[in-house]
């Protein structure tokens, strides 16, 4: 396992501008109103051939008794817990706050390594304040502007320096992992089901929609696969969306589904399906991603409805993705739980599967090549061959002579048929009509 950095502070503190910073990717939320970060944001930090996995928290406030700023500080205190380092981000500008000094005492009850990271320092004059801060019983502090990027390669040394070195085992990147992100509507439960699959309460979960609003990364082991579980906020249609904030959000979401290998598409059994939720599986069957859909509150459905006639009329509704399992599941009480990230892994392997050349071609020959299609402009049109030329999503060229001649309902005829044959469950299969050189 690599090392866990987590960086704490109080909200507003440029806490998230130096995680973008350090993964040199713009990921988690970043804008000018206190308490925009919510959730723990994870990542992987790479420098000098060395990584280590950075958590970004939310505003850190340790009285805090109720509501949201309540959740937050369990979160901040959770991440503390599991981390190896944490970064202590102050704010240069605004110099040294009341709550510094109860983050700075909490922090040394824990015993745990801690740099301290002041923040904002964009010129000469942002360190008037700095001096301050010794009140705090520092050691070395970092100065740093996350913005301009001022001092970051000194402190990427220090943390370093201050992880184990763990050459000995053999680490899989996240780049190998299988990605999974969970996406729909706001208040379907994506947070909960995450939750329930990882067993501790990692995300906030609120009874108001729309709770998350960070895509939400965290790796995550299963049966002796990497896993990395991606939390999305819920998908708006864009006549809702009124602020800049919940603009970032969509967008968010939408490139967790492009970076995930694999989409659970999670509905509400109680409110079933809708026009957005259509409109979410198009997003994902048009980027060529694996698909399950995930029908999650079923405690609430159950006994009102069969699971067998539940589906039929999900498929009715949902035509266009007749090669999507369909898992009924609750989040609240672990019905059905146990088999989402076993089918993940089932969809990755059929995204990912590859058709000996041999074996399509023989079938090839026995199932497509017998078809006459119609003419075309009075002209005979031949189909030639079919080859597999990429895999996630697995796409296959077809060629002919004329391709204008091949009509869809000949193509959805050549779907069906390979997944008669080969199965492709989870998998959107691309094709392509060539005309033959």
């Amino acid at each position: 396992m690599k090392g866990i950095v987590a960086i704490v502070g109080r909200p507003n503190v440029g806490k998230s501008t130096l995680f973008n910073a350090l993964l040199r990717q713009k990921k988690a939320i970043v804008e000018d109103i206190p308490g925009v970060t919510r959730d723990m944001n994870f990542g992987m930090v790479q420098h000098n051939e060395r990584s280590f996995f950075l958590v970004d928290t939310g505003g850190f406030e340790p009285d805090a008794k109720e509501g949201i700023s309540m959740l937050v500080r369990k979160q901040c205190e959770l991440a503390v817990k599991e981390a190896d380092l944490i970064l202590f981000v102050l704010d240069a500008k605004e110099g040294l706050n009341p709550l510094d000094k109860e983050i700075a005492n909490y922090l040394r009850k824990t015993q745990k390594k801690v740099l301290f990271v002041i923040n904002k320092v964009d010129g000469p004059k942002d360190r008037r304040n700095v001096t301050e801060f010794f009140e705090l019983g520092l050691e070395k502090p970092f100065l740093v502007s996350a913005v301009h990027r001022i001092g970051l390669d000194e402190l990427l040394d220090e943390i370093l320096k201050n992880l184990p070195q763990r050459e000995d085992e053999v680490e899989k990147t996240a780049e190998e992992a299988i990605k999974v992100a969970i996406v729909g509507r706001p208040n379907v439960g994506k947070s909960s089901l995450l939750n329930r699959i990882l067993g501790f309460e990692r995300v906030i979960v609120d009874e108001n929609p729309g709770t998350t609003r960070d895509a939400i990364d965290i790796p995550f082991t299963f049966d002796g696969k990497e896993f990395l579980l991606i939390d999305t906020a819920g998908v708006r249609r864009k006549s809702r969306i009124k602020e800049k904030l919940e603009w970032y959000c969509v967008w968010q979401a939408i490139k967790s589904i492009e970076r995930a290998d694999v989409n659970l598409l999670v509905l509400d059994a109680v409110e079933g399906p809708t026009d957005q939720d259509s409109r979410i599986a198009n997003l994902i069957q048009n980027r060529g991603k694996g698909l399950i859909i995930v029908v999650n509150k079923w405690d609430l459905a159950e006994g009102k409805v069969k699971i067998k006639d539940y589906e039929e009329a999900l498929r009715k509704r949902f035509h266009f993705l007749d090669f999507a399992p369909i898992l009924f599941v609750s989040a609240k009480t672990g019905y059905g739980m146990e088999k989402i990230l076993k089918t993940a892994e089932e969809v990755h392997s059929e995204w990912k599967k590859r058709i000996p050349t041999g074996q399509l071609n023989r079938w090839f020959r026995k199932t497509i090549l017998p078809h006459q299609l119609p003419l075309w402009r009075n002209k005979v049109v031949k189909i030639y061959y079919l080859t597999q030329t990429q895999v996630s999503p697995p796409t296959f060229v077809l060629f002919v002579n004329y391709p204008e001649g091949v009509k869809e309902n000949f193509q959805r005829f050549l779907i069906r048929k390979l997944r008669e044959e080969f199965g492709f469950v989870g998998s959107p299969i691309k094709l392509v009509i060539k005309e033959r050189e």
